[in-house]
């Protein structure tokens, strides 16, 4: 509970200056009347007893607005009332007399140590409190003069290093909150970050998807117009295959799409996301080329091992692309397709070779495709570099085009130290 506060609730500081000086006051205008029959003797309250006390209560009003200067007002007038004899002594024959003039100076203390500044806080407990114990044990009545001194001392001393701490803990408060600010805000910051990578993610399978999907409708389309008159029949088939392609393509783009219009949480929830694709669907994904008219050679070998699900999202990503490739520059040709598992090198290699385009076909292919041609060639390098394999890709002697990539497997030893043991596996750029 800070100064202003009460019950939990803020109270204005205003309202918390005012109540202390309005206590204030009461107390010293009702001393005489709380001295009890045989104490000291007092001076009737007069006219200037009157001023002296409200100049010893009324500066705590503004104490937070001038802190020094109201504890020089409040000290003074104290003093006087003391050495006027309106109020008791504070260490006297009759025994420690603590008023309400003396707990008002302390009071101020107390404040001016809490609002202060380090500099006046030093002021006040090297020069004010001294001079003000020296002035009260001047005033005292002989014989008393050491033990007003201490007690003065004591009393303003005490009300100094509360407000000092008062203070401290108020900072160290401060310093947790803002802590805590920070942090959130931190936090924030890479949930979003997080969100951005993850759309920016479900962007590039969201390209990879349609690049597919349309090439194929493409090259399906071309085709049914070529035989349509030849063979109704076959252009009937494949106009039915465009159809499911497309409908296939606008299915894929509707949940990656509801995907991106869900809020954060729901996009970092991982149970929402979309399923990926594996090594195990490849051969749907050949079955999908072959209706667009190219020929594939699909091959397995080896025993399948097992591999990380960012590594088979690559490997099937690369055979896409690949393929799609293919469809796009050599039209309806053959195609070699081979994966193999290759355990006891620690490795998975994936070759794509075409015959290039055939004679007549209309679709040439470019003689070479250079480094950094296309987001093709770029997705299927940034997608091996980024699991720690490598990528050759380029025209084969004598007509078409090879992509062979390279994908490590993971080994007991990467598993116990928890990275990938290919990490600096060599990387030749492709070409």
């Amino acid at each position: 509970m800070t100064l202003d506060s009460f019950a939990g609730r803020r109270i204005p500081p205003a309202v918390t200056d005012a109540g202390l000086a309005l206590l204030l006051a009461a107390g010293l205008l009702a001393v005489a009347e709380a001295m009890p029959p045989g104490g000291p003797e007092l001076r009737t309250h007069d006219t200037r007893f009157f001023v002296l006390a409200l100049l010893s209560a009324l500066p705590l009003a503004v104490h937070r607005l001038c802190p020094l200067p109201a504890l020089l007002v409040l000290a003074a007038a104290a003093s006087v009332l003391q050495g006027l004899h309106y109020v008791p002594q504070l260490s006297s024959p009759d025994g420690t007399s603590i008023g309400p003039s003396y707990l008002g100076v302390a009071t101020a203390v107390f404040l001016t140590a809490v609002r202060g500044t380090p500099r006046t806080a030093t002021l006040v407990v090297t020069v004010l409190i001294p001079a003000a114990a020296v002035t009260e044990a001047a005033l005292a009545s002989p014989g008393h003069r050491i033990a007003t001194l201490l007690t003065e001392a004591m009393i303003l001393v005490a009300a100094w290093a509360l407000g000092r701490l008062h203070r401290a803990r108020d900072a160290i408060r401060n310093q947790a909150v803002e802590r805590a600010a920070a942090l959130e805000r931190e936090q924030v910051a890479n949930a979003r970050a997080a969100v951005m990578e993850e759309r920016a993610r479900i962007a590039r399978e969201l390209h990879d998807i349609v690049a597919h999907n349309v090439s194929l409708m493409v090259v399906q389309t071309i085709a049914a117009d070529r035989v349509q008159d030849r063979d109704s029949q076959k252009a009937h088939e494949l106009h039915g295959t465009i159809e499911e392609t497309g409908r296939a393509a606008v299915s894929e783009l509707r949940r990656l799409l509801d995907l991106l219009r869900t809020d954060e949480e729901a996009e970092t929830d991982p149970n929402k996301e979309p399923p990926q694709p594996t090594v195990e669907a490849i051969p749907e994904l050949v079955d999908s080329v072959r209706a667009a008219g190219l020929a594939v050679d699909f091959e397995t070998t080896g025993t399948p091992a097992e591999l990380p699900a960012g590594s088979h999202l690559t490997v099937y990503r690369v055979v896409q692309e690949a393929l799609t490739n293919t469809l796009k520059h050599a039209g309806r040709t053959r195609t070699d397709l081979s994966v193999a598992w290759e355990p006891e090198r620690h490795r998975l290699t994936v070759r794509l070779c075409d015959d290039g385009p055939r004679p007549g076909d209309g679709t040439p292919r470019p003689p070479a495709l250079p480094k950094g041609s296309g987001h093709g060639l770029v997705g299927m390098r940034e997608r091996i570099g980024a699991v720690g394999g490598s990528l050759h890709t380029g025209p084969r002697p004598g007509g078409g085009y090879c992509v062979h990539a390279v994908i490590p497997l993971p080994t007991p030893d990467s598993h116990q130290e928890g990275h990938c043991p290919h990490a600096g596996h060599p990387r030749p750029a492709g070409r």
